[in-house]
């Protein structure tokens, strides 16, 4: 089935207008808070717009649970982290850890991350943003918007009270599926030749016993052997599709989080979550997966015999949608070379990780990461529209590293100083030069 864009041409149009403002950052995920935080801080009139009554994006709405992307991946022997990701991605990190919302750094593989709790993730954005003095709109959703040519003027947003127009000068567009870009009519594109990566529900355990579980288990979150060959030889097998799974310590006593689903449609298809009824069908099956895998860990793991389910994710977390296409694109090649250059504008250590097929497929970049230029962020055809978040232009491998939360901060962060420096100089998005931003990020402590 098709869908209608509603796209308003020119800015006469019918609907009520809410308000006019400098930015508007669709999404409050966490490129959309580091970005409206950023434009709000240097004293721009911002609103942020949010279809849940809470900011987080796929890290609280999907329990993705962890800050990934902080830390170098090394073989090293008795290494410890070592963090290359700051800026905002840092304060946000550091704040969270000072609540008490973040674990120490976990072992994953051949890196570390941190786990946080989601709670006090909201509230911590909630600080960041009323700090920043940032207007916010939640349960407001985005439904179309108001162009005139290259020029997207507005959008336009629906909630209980019905349909409005939003004005703005610049626009940010952080909805991780590039809601603004695509419905604009611009270019985007999904996955690698349409297939994009699995989504997977994630879900919280808890009335474990952590110090059992953990003598069992091991310190890496990865699954151990021992655990793949339960699962491949589990008489329930057919209901675990994903046989390499994660476990996580939390910052709560005596809970677990568990990223071990893969979602597919009941035929075995690979789902496009931009679709309702494949996200819907996506939903309903991850709830049934969650507690087969919950009945294997308790059957098999010990210090799950008395556990429960906590909680799952409001929705399924979601990897990839659409792509958008940029003025530069981050391809494969320059994540196995380590690319660097002085237009970049976010550090990325993280290793490709792709989740689709039998198993996660993993490529570590050890020692070493890359850097993501600031023209990935920028969509060929826009002239005020900026991008932030897991849509920015990739091939799809690429994408497979750099979507991940610390580096979804970065790319906010960098969004916002862009933002600002194209209304004070009233240049376009595309006409900013990477390093320039660049070296505002290095004035805000991104150490780049």
């Amino acid at each position: 089935m098709s869908w209608k864009h509603e796209i308003i041409d020119g800015p006469n149009h019918k609907y009520p207008v809410f308000c006019d403002v400098d930015v508007l950052v669709v999404g409050g995920g966490a490129a959309g808070v580091a970005a409206a935080e950023t434009v709000g801080r240097h004293g721009f009139n911002v609103l942020l717009v949010e279809r849940y009554g809470f900011c987080g994006g796929g890290a609280v709405a999907g329990l993705s649970g962890t800050v990934c992307g902080l830390y170098l991946s090394t073989k090293s022997e008795n290494a410890k982290p070592e963090q290359v990701v700051f800026g905002f991605a840092d304060s946000f990190k550091n704040r969270l850890y000072d609540k008490g919302g973040l674990t120490e750094p976990i072992i994953y593989g051949h890196t570390w991350t941190v786990a946080h709790d989601p709670l006090i993730w909201r509230e911590t954005a909630d600080s960041f943003l009323q700090d920043a003095n940032v207007n916010i709109l939640f349960h407001t959703q985005v439904i179309g918007v108001i162009q005139d040519g290259h020029e997207v003027l507005g959008v336009l947003v629906n909630s209980k009270s019905g349909i409005a127009a939003i004005h703005a000068r610049r626009i940010v567009d952080a909805s991780g599926d590039a809601d603004v870009i695509y419905r604009a009519g611009y270019t985007t594109s999904k996955g690698k030749s349409g297939v994009i990566q699995n989504p997977t529900m994630i879900f919280r355990m808890g009335g474990v016993d952590i110090d059992q579980f953990n003598s069992y288990w091991g310190e890496d979150s990865i699954s151990p052997t021992k655990i793949v060959e339960k699962l491949i030889s589990d008489e329930h097998s057919d209901h675990l599709p994903r046989k390499k799974i994660w476990i996580f310590n939390t910052s709560r006593p005596g809970e677990l989080m568990v990223n071990a689903t893969r979602i597919l449609g009941r035929d075995g298809r690979d789902l496009d979550v931009t679709d309702p009824v494949d996200h819907t069908e996506g939903e309903l099956t991850a709830r049934e997966q969650v507690r087969s895998y919950h009945q294997f860990l308790k059957n098999n793991i010990p210090g799950c015999e008395h556990s429960y389910v906590n909680d799952t994710g409001v929705e399924i977390g979601i990897r990839q949608t659409r792509t958008i296409k940029g003025i530069e694109t981050l391809t494969n090649d320059n994540v196995l070379n380590r690319y660097k250059s002085d237009d970049c504008i976010v550090n990325s250590p993280w290793p490709i990780e792709l989740h689709s097929g039998d198993k996660p497929y993993v490529e570590w970049l050890l020692d070493d990461y890359y850097e993501v230029p600031y023209g990935t962020l920028v969509p060929e055809e826009a002239n005020n529209v900026i991008a932030a978040g897991r849509c920015l232009s990739s091939e799809h491998e690429a994408l497979a590293s750099c979507r991940v939360t610390a580096q979804c901060f970065g790319y906010g962060h960098a969004a916002g100083l862009a933002t600002c420096l194209s209304i004070n100089e009233n240049i376009a998005y595309r006409n900013i030069e990477g390093s320039a931003v660049r070296n505002m990020l290095n004035g805000e402590g991104a150490k780049l």
